[in-house]
């Protein structure tokens, strides 16, 4: 027995679909709608699979990418990357986790549940609440609220 082109495109096809359940993101669905359409193009009209393969594999792997990158899309929505800078930094308040020292920043603060190092003009105990007044480097500078 023998199994025929389009079949094999459409169990092919299904696999990938399966793959893509299984592990999403991985991007087969694509590749696998492209062969699951052609290979029922293929068995029900022959002549245009034939004569039109090349654009039915474009237009389907086309369409079916738009649909595969927009369900993608709303079901994990994009998420700014978290950035840090200055400008974000100052105004912050936090807690001293390990003592806050004048010229050293062996001083740890906890900042939104992020700890940083950090230096200030007087010494501030741990446990104290403070306020960032600006960042030098990769480091914070604070004082006691």
């Amino acid at each position: 027995m023998e199994l025929d082109v389009g079949w094999l495109m459409i169990i092919v096809g299904i696999g990938l679909l399966i793959l893509e359940a299984a592990q999403p993101g991985f991007f087969v669905a694509v590749p696998g709608t492209t062969l699951i359409v052609l290979g029922v193009v293929t068995l029900l009209i022959p002549d245009v699979a034939q004569n039109y393969a090349p654009v039915i594999i474009v237009v389907t792997a086309l369409v079916s990418s738009i649909l595969t990158i927009t369900f993608y899309r709303k079901m994990a929505p994009g998420q700014k990357p978290l950035s840090t800078s200055m400008d974000n930094l100052a105004g912050k308040e936090g807690v001293v986790v390990r003592k806050v020292t004048p010229d050293s920043i062996s001083g740890k603060v906890n900042i939104d549940n992020k700890i940083w190092s950090a230096t200030a003009d007087s010494i501030i105990d741990e446990g104290k609440k403070v306020i960032i007044i600006n960042s030098e480097g990769v480091h914070i500078k604070v004082k006691e609220i």
